[in-house]
């Protein structure tokens, strides 16, 4: 298998939210359909570790439509914030809590400037959003700074699987057949040919870990689920 990775990709902060401004009426439709509904297993995962650590006040930074921000307001923690760049996102992330009545607030912000105080937040998490980071260290010193001392970090993004076979048939369909289901879907080429790309790139597994200890993390645990095509990383301020 040859090696995907781009030359470059755009992760400023106006391609980015143009991008996901663009996906936003198709985006939960195409996670559940092009996961089969997997990235719900994921996302209640990360509210089960979250049950065990304090979470009086949780950040879902990159919240998108709000999904992984919903699934943890079964904690009830006193306060509930959803934080996204893209406006798009969080209008339907607004609409959906509406129907629900979940306090749960959603404010539109860059990672890699929160408007929050800091020590603020018991736990901040992000379910595949730190990669699209304009500035991935910049943005893990953000998260940093908002926690308390002690709060944790979960953190849930792709990663890539190490067994041959199965790594050879997923990047044949994440790299080939879901960019085309997405183009069909989405009428948005570019959003779906960025995600894997944007994997492709990322730093998963020791090396992401290594860049969370470089921005004063420690790591508690790092783990792989569906044979790796995700990891959630698990870590505390220090």
């Amino acid at each position: 298998m040859k090696n995907n990775k781009p030359a470059s990709i755009d992760k400023s902060k106006e391609n980015v939210r143009a991008m996901f401004d663009n996906i936003a009426p198709n985006y939960d439709f195409l996670n559940h359909f092009l996961s089969m509904n997997t990235d719900k297993i994921w996302r209640r995962k990360v509210r089960k570790i979250a049950q065990k650590k304090n979470h009086n006040s949780i950040l879902d930074l990159a919240t998108g439509t709000g999904d992984l921000a919903i699934e943890l307001s079964k904690l009830k923690p006193k306060e509930l914030i959803g934080a996204d760049i893209s406006p798009q996102m969080l209008e339907i992330a607004i609409k959906k809590v509406e129907k629900t009545k979940l306090n749960i607030k959603f404010v539109e912000a860059d990672a890699t400037n929160l408007p929050f105080e800091d020590n603020h937040f018991d736990i901040v998490t992000c379910a595949f959003g730190v990669r699209n980071f304009e500035d991935l260290s910049k943005g893990l010193s953000e998260i940093n700074r908002v926690l308390k001392k002690g709060g944790t970090t979960i953190i849930l993004e792709f990663s890539k699987i190490e067994n041959k076979f199965f790594k050879s048939l997923f990047e044949f369909y994440f790299n080939n057949i879901l960019p085309m289901l997405g183009k069909i879907f989405s009428k948005n080429h570019q959003a779906y040919k960025y995600l894997p790309d944007s994997v492709n790139e990322f730093p998963y597994g020791i090396s992401f870990g290594n860049k969370l200890k470089k921005n004063n993390f420690a790591i508690q645990k790092i783990f792989k689920l569906s044979a790796g095509i995700a990891s959630i990383y698990i870590a505390q301020k220090i």
